[in-house]
């Protein structure tokens, strides 16, 4: 036995080629991560080049895109922007962000109140 010939139609391997293609096509996905992902990047490979006041310019705006396209942030997106807030000088909306963070993906909770204990102490 030679194996199994696989032999189809012309018009069988187009509806084959058109079936695996289209499982190649872009999903949506669950969260609106805007600049997100390529800030971090950009705060770690280079620093010098993303000074927090860029970066809450970009989230802030991306945060508006977001809310108009009814999205939540992806995980991480609030802890951050709190991180940047505090550095800034921000500490109330650092806190509300870090709350609103741990209240969205309670996960974080342990985290999160860490560095919310930071805001109590003298």
């Amino acid at each position: 036995m030679d194996g199994f010939p696989l032999r189809f139609s012309r018009p069988a391997r187009l509806l084959i080629g058109a079936a695996l293609f289209s499982g190649c096509a872009a999903t949506p996905t669950l969260y609106s991560w805007g600049q997100y992902e390529d800030l971090v990047y950009q705060s770690y490979a280079k620093p010098g080049e993303a000074p927090p006041e860029k970066q809450v310019e970009k989230l802030e705006e991306d945060y508006q895109k977001a809310r108009s396209a009814d999205k939540p942030m992806p995980p991480g997106w609030h802890a951050h922007l709190g991180c940047l807030y505090y550095q800034l000088g921000k500490t109330d909306q650092a806190r509300q962000e870090f709350q609103t963070e741990k209240a969205n993906f309670p996960e974080s909770t342990v985290f999160m109140n860490r560095l919310l204990a930071r805001f109590e102490r003298p």
